[in-house]
C-alpha cells in the first residue's frame, strides 16, 4: 500500500498519461485529471482540449509565469502550445458532442461493475453543477477515470452506484492508486497493480468483484 498522498496521486496521473497515442484529442476533467498534462511521455503528439474553449493546452506554467487570462476549465493556470486555438463554448461542445474527442479523463465519486459513473453530486451538499461531464462521457470515444481507490477508507468501486449517475455504462478504464481496472462485458478486470501493493489489498478495497488478469503486471510509474 502506498502511504504518501502525493505519491498516490502521482502514480495515478503518470499511469493515465501512458494511455494516449499520437494524434489523440484528449479532454482532462477538473481536479486530479488536470495533472495528467504535466506527465505526458516525450515523443507523444496529442492535442489537449479544454472545455472552456481551446485546444492546444500545455502543462502548468512555472511559478511566476501564470497568465490570469489563460486557465483550464477548473480555473487553474495553464500554458498554450504553438498552434493553440481559442473559441467559444458552442464550438467547444460541438467538438465534444460531435465525437471528436478520442479520450476524456475524469474523476469519480463512485463507479460500479457495469461502468456506471457518479461524479458530480452528493445529495444534501452544495455543488457547482454537472459541468460538461455528461457530454464528455457520452461524446468521447474512451472514458478513463483517474481516482483514489477509496474515500476515507470506504470503497469507491462498487457493485452499484448509490449516488446520482452522471452516465450509464460509459466507463472504459479505471486508474487508481492501487491498480488499473478495465470495464468489460465479463466484469471488472484487474490488469495492473501499483508498486508495493498486493492483489489481496486491491480486492479488499473494492466492493465489486474483480477478475484477476492472467497477465497481471505492476504499473510502470
Amino acid at each position: 500500500m502506498i502511504e504518501s498522498k502525493e505519491r498516490r496521486r502521482e502514480i495515478i496521473v503518470k499511469r493515465v498519461a501512458q494511455e494516449f497515442r499520437d494524434g489523440d484529442v484528449v479532454n482532462l476533467g477538473i481536479g486530479l485529471p488536470t495533472l495528467v498534462a504535466n506527465y505526458l511521455p516525450e515523443g507523444i503528439d496529442i492535442t489537449l482540449q479544454s472545455e472552456n474553449g481551446f485546444v492546444g493546452m500545455g502543462p502548468a506554467p512555472e511559478p511566476g509565469g501564470e497568465d490570469p487570462d489563460l486557465t483550464n476549465a477548473g480555473a487553474q493556470p495553464v500554458t498554450a502550445l504553438d498552434g493553440a486555438a481559442f473559441f467559444d463554448s458552442c464550438m467547444s461542445f460541438s467538438i465534444i458532442r460531435g465525437g471528436h474527442v478520442d479520450a476524456t479523463v475524469l474523476g469519480a465519486l463512485q463507479v460500479d461493475k457495469k461502468g456506471n459513473l457518479a461524479n458530480w453530486m452528493i445529495p444534501g451538499k452544495m455543488v457547482p453543477g454537472m459541468g460538461g461531464a455528461m457530454d464528455l462521457v457520452v461524446g468521447a470515444k474512451k472514458v478513463i477515470l483517474a481516482m483514489e481507490h477509496t474515500a476515507k477508507g470506504q470503497p469507491k468501486i462498487l457493485n452499484e452506484c448509490t449516488l446520482p449517475l452522471t452516465a450509464k455504462e460509459q466507463v472504459n478504464l479505471i486508474v487508481t492508486d492501487m491498480g488499473v481496472i478495465e470495464v468489460t462485458d465479463r466484469g471488472l478486470v484487474l490488469k495492473e497493480i501499483a508498486p508495493d501493493t498486493a492483489v489481496d489489498e486491491v480486492v479488499e478495497a473494492t466492493e465489486a468483484p474483480l477478475i484477476i488478469a492472467e497477465d497481471l503486471k505492476v504499473m510502470e510509474v
